[in-house]
């Protein structure tokens, strides 16, 4: 009975020591998880403003691995916390050398707590009694096993609660109330099979070796729980027992036949007293943003309509999909954490093709691009998917490094997704590049409030094209969009099951390159690498009814989508509130669900 060194922040610290050492051992890295561990951790001595600089430097670089020498060069716990080990012996030594530092750390600047204190006694006292055990035996062990047994022989630690005897609440084991007499006694778990105990503990002596030998068995134990439950009982006034009637893995949910033997044999009077916690579950509310009358979302409005601030198309579609995902993105500003991750995420792998696309056909603006061109710089694309994979996730595109495992995957599923790409460019050769991601800008005037009010928005366009006379504008999608839509109504229905947020950002991309460019029947174009060869699902271009969205349909539809995108702009500035939308598909991936009690 005690205070567990395993539950403690102590053992938190030496766990994650050992933990390190492994690492450090193996490739002579750490892993950010692990380093961030470190950084938080609350006998570091760090103070927030040294954590925060450091995990956003780290954030920034984005490594998932974190060199070992790099680590060293820091001062202080650092550079005793990493040292590497060289030898068998000295695994204790160098945690010995930890503790220390801490334990000094905290002493000089009054911090240190008497239960940690005790921990930190006992800690050092077993690992001394391991280095004087094994010290001279271990030099031919290898270090991840010493390791190990460090690990184990510390995680049975515990330190006694130790407190006034004569005043207040006595927390004790069983067999530490020997002889002891108190007024009043509350025992707890009094359930069968924890007093007493079901089993003899870990043991390969069977049961009738142990009665042949006069060893302890299983009556035993039962006599000494059963002992001690009646010599604390003698002389109480009060005595309360508490079981856990319910029934899982661990428990059967009887109470001890003890207590069954007591109330039969004893004749005293015993009470029951249930605890039954009602679960209460709360109905659903409509979660709405007031707009009106609150001053904080109408200045953040009010940066739209001055034009200091533009709207891109993913924060349109983000609105039109589920408008209170839109405020508390853009006008409250809830950022999801960034975090490092050895898994690539889906986002990341598109901007890793675009990147790749964008490297491809740079050298070849302005000029025809034919068949021949493109196959003879196909033999690039593996370096050149390294180097956006570089830039994208380390921000260093020419840096030199050896993918592992995962990394490799990626790198294979971007080069499929370029050559269904340049396939794709082949068919359509020849043809001439405008621009690749060309940033642009336009003004979009709406209704508000019997005014005329307008606001910027802005892209950045993959690729445009020319061919035959016909100015396209091109998207990369690595996701699930779709080619089909129903009509422009239901692109702008926040309510509704057929919002395609692929075509409202490419028509929106086709509207600001017509204004900026000063041309008109520009074609959108969707690159879907998904389904581009599937031969009903695939293709560029948009579908409506079996009807292609090109030429004379498409020249239609534009001032349709434009009408409606006015009317969605007037609600969103002049509305009376930010709401959830019905259809649950439209909010199923929103890192803002439990935000508004979806």
């Amino acid at each position: 009975m005690g205070f567990a060194l395993s539950t403690s922040s102590i053992f938190g610290l030496v766990d994650l020591w050992l933990t390190s050492q492994l690492e450090i051992l193996q490739a002579d890295k750490v892993t950010y998880k692990n380093v961030e561990a470190f950084l938080t951790h609350p006998l570091s001595g760090l103070t927030q403003k040294m954590r925060d600089k450091i995990l956003t430097a780290l954030l920034d670089e984005n490594k998932v691995e974190i060199d070992h020498k790099r680590l060293l060069r820091q001062s202080g716990l650092f550079e005793v916390f990493y040292k590497k080990i060289e030898n068998p012996q000295f695994v204790v030594t160098n945690l010995l050398d930890v503790l220390d530092f801490v334990l000094t750390r905290l002493s000089n600047a009054k911090t240190l707590k008497k239960i940690d204190a005790e921990l930190f006694v006992k800690t050092i006292q077993e690992l001394n009694r391991l280095h004087d055990t094994f010290s001279n035996h271990i030099s031919k062990e290898e270090i991840p096993f010493v390791i190990y047994l460090v690990q184990k022989s510390l995680q049975a630690i515990a330190v006694p609660l130790s407190g006034d005897p004569l005043n207040g609440i006595q927390v004790m084991g069983l067999l530490e109330t020997r002889n002891l007499n108190f007024d009043k006694v509350v025992i707890l778990g009094f359930n069968e099979g924890i007093i007493p105990k079901s089993s003899i503990g870990n043991s390969f002596i069977p049961d009738s070796i142990r009665r042949v030998y006069g060893l302890p068995v299983l009556e035993n134990l039962d006599a000494i729980s059963s002992y001690m439950v009646y010599r604390l009982m003698q002389r109480a006034k009060n005595i309360n027992f508490v079981y856990n009637s319910l029934t899982d893995e661990s428990t059967s949910g009887e109470a001890s036949r003890i207590l069954k033997q007591l109330e039969y044999e004893s004749g005293f009077n015993f009470t029951y007293n249930e605890l039954n916690l009602e679960v209460k579950t709360e109905q659903f509310k409509e979660v709405k943003i007031e707009k009106t009358g609150n001053d904080f979302i109408q200045e953040k409005l009010k940066r739209y309509l001055n034009k200091t601030k533009a709207l891109s198309p993913s924060a349109l579609t983000q609105y039109i999909s589920n408008p209170i995902d839109f405020f508390f993105n853009y006008i409250a500003e809830i950022k999801e954490p960034k975090e490092i991750s050895a898994v690539v995420e889906a986002n990341e792998i598109g901007s890793i093709l675009h990147k790749v696309m964008e490297y491809f056909y740079e050298d070849l603006r302005k000029a025809e691009i034919t068949e021949e061109r493109i196959r003879e710089k196909k033999k690039l694309v593996p370096q050149l998917i390294q180097k956006a994979f570089n830039a994208v996730m380390f921000k260093h595109p020419d840096l030199v490094m050896e993918y592992k495992g995962m990394q490799k995957v990626i790198l294979a599923i971007v080069d499929a997704y370029v050559n269904i790409i340049l396939n794709q460019d082949i068919s359509q050769t020849p043809f001439t590049i405008i621009s690749l991601e060309q940033k642009i800008e336009a003004e979009v005037s709406f209704p508000l409030n019997g005014k005329e009010e307008s606001i910027k928005i802005f892209g950045y366009i993959d690729r445009v094209d020319v061919k035959d006379g016909v100015t396209k504008i091109i998207d990369y999608k690595t996701g699930s969009d779709k080619l089909a839509f129903k009509d422009v109504d239901e692109l702008f229905n926040s309510d509704g099951k057929h919002i395609n947020k692929a075509l409202i950002q490419t028509l929106l991309y086709t509207y600001a390159y017509e204004q900026f460019a000063g041309k008109t029947c520009v074609e959108p174009n969707l690159y879907i690498v998904k389904t581009m060869n599937d031969p009903i699902y695939g293709g560029i271009w948009f579908k409506s009814n079996r009807q292609v969205l090109r030429g004379e349909f498409l020249e239609e539809i534009k001032p349709l989508f434009l009408a409606r995108l006015k009317e969605k702009l007037t609600e969103l500035f002049g509305a009376p509130y930010f709401k959830a939308s019905e259809i649950p598909d439209n909010y199923k991936y929103s890192i803002y669900k439990t935000l508004f009690g979806k």
